[in-house]
């Protein structure tokens, strides 16, 4: 389910557990293939899985009253998510979670893998990792808004993940970066001719 990389990657990430213990976290997901356009998460239902993303893209969005979509939080390989609303507030998503590709996940009982980090004082780090990875995306997008101007945010975007221009409609990123389609393509045009300047990592964002 994954490869020796993969797994000598979260080896070193998860500095508390063992091989044995990375094993059987694998041995309680169960693999699930997505088609592109399909729904993952729908609103109103309290799916409790965390999902790992293998290959493809994972698109949050919400519907607002005059039926626009607000893109919300893209998602993409090596990279885990979950009902956000359902996983930390226990209640119903207000979200629709896309897959905008072929997407391959590995998914796994929210509550059953907490039960069995919680079994254990020495894995309590990897359960705050889970719950912290979370948290931390949704700090770095509102420090996005605040800190950085809409073109440091394409720029910051397209460094993280470059090929993502290529795979996520430009409408989608518009949305995601909060501006309009007409005002995105301004800011690709501004950059086109000029090197990217690179931006270091906002707190709680990967290199």
């Amino acid at each position: 389910m994954l490869g020796p990389d993969k797994i000598n990657y979260y080896l070193s990430l998860f500095r508390d557990i063992t091989l044995d213990d990375l094993q059987h976290i694998i041995g309680l997901a169960t693999p699930r293939q997505l088609s592109a356009g399909e729904i993952y998460i729908r609103p109103g239902s309290s799916q409790n899985k965390l999902a790992y993303i293998t290959q493809g893209i994972i698109r949050v969005y919400y519907v607002k009253d005059s039926g626009e979509e607000f893109t919300v939080l893209l998602r993409w390989e090596d990279q885990f998510f979950s009902s956000y609303d359902s996983t930390l507030f226990h209640q119903p998503s207000r979200f629709t979670y896309e897959a905008l590709e072929d997407t391959q996940l590995l998914e796994t009982d929210f509550n059953v893998l907490m039960d069995f980090l919680d079994q254990d004082p020495r894995l309590a780090r990897t359960k705050q990792f889970f719950l912290l990875d979370m948290l931390a995306e949704a700090m770095h997008r509102v420090e996005s808004f605040v800190l950085l101007s809409p073109e440091e945010r394409y720029l910051a975007f397209i460094q993280e993940k470059p090929d993502i221009i290529q795979r996520v409609p430009g409408k989608y990123l518009a949305s995601l970066l909060g501006v309009t389609p007409v005002s995105l393509s301004r800011i690709r045009s501004r950059i086109a001719s000029k090197p990217i300047p690179q931006h270091p990592p906002l707190p709680g964002q990967r290199d």
